[in-house]
């Protein structure tokens, strides 16, 4: 298999893009984008650290960030498995990608920039949930945001409804695997919605 080695092999493969895909990128918030990005409740954070990425799905009951300023995001950290993949990597490397979706709308909204971790209290304290605080609330600062093709999700019949889970392992089978059965199995299975219920936030 041959590989491309350059960018003007690349470019040569797809051609210019359109004044469109250049023109809709915004330097920071504003009230279209803003109105997009407070709609969506679930969004994927990408790093990169001296181990390589991570992509990460961050998820909330209403928007998954709120704006601090026009120039600046806050994504909380509500508690997960403790891996802390991504805020490893944004306390070593600030950059970072956001994709922000909303259910039925085929249109992602992307923001690019760079980000700090913070445990300040009062920042903490603008996402409280049932009386629970996120450990830690990422700060992003923006350096550009813009609309993404269509077309992928378009493919993928994302938002069409079917079920298409059926047959897939479950977390429990692949822990057990991994694991030569010392960990997950069917018991794993039965009582994760109770302890994701437990830890929600």
């Amino acid at each position: 298999m041959q590989y491309l080695s350059s960018i003007e092999e690349l470019e040569a493969l797809y051609g210019e893009p359109g004044a469109p895909s250049l023109r809709k990128v915004a330097r920071q918030m504003t009230p279209l984008y803003r109105k997009w990005i407070m709609a969506s409740k679930l969004c994927m954070l990408a790093t990169v650290g001296p181990e390589g990425t991570d992509d990460s799905p961050r998820g909330d009951d209403g928007p998954v960030v709120q704006e601090l300023d026009p120039g600046t995001l806050a994504l909380p950290d509500w508690r997960g498995n403790n891996r802390l993949d991504s805020l490893r990597n944004i306390v070593r490397d600030g950059r970072v990608s956001l994709m922000f979706l909303v259910p039925g709308s085929n249109n992602v909204v992307r923001v690019n920039g760079t980000a700090r971790l913070t445990a300040d209290p009062d920042v903490r304290g603008r996402f409280e949930k049932k009386g629970k605080l996120p450990a830690t609330v990422i700060v992003i600062s923006i350096g550009e945001i813009y609309s993404q093709c269509a077309r992928a999700m378009l493919r993928a019949g994302t938002w069409s409804g079917a079920d298409e889970s059926t047959g897939l392992p479950t977390m429990g089978e692949i822990l057990a695997e991994q694991t030569a059965g010392e960990e997950g199995g069917a018991g794993y299975d039965q009582s994760w919605n109770a302890r994701a219920a437990e830890t929600m936030w």
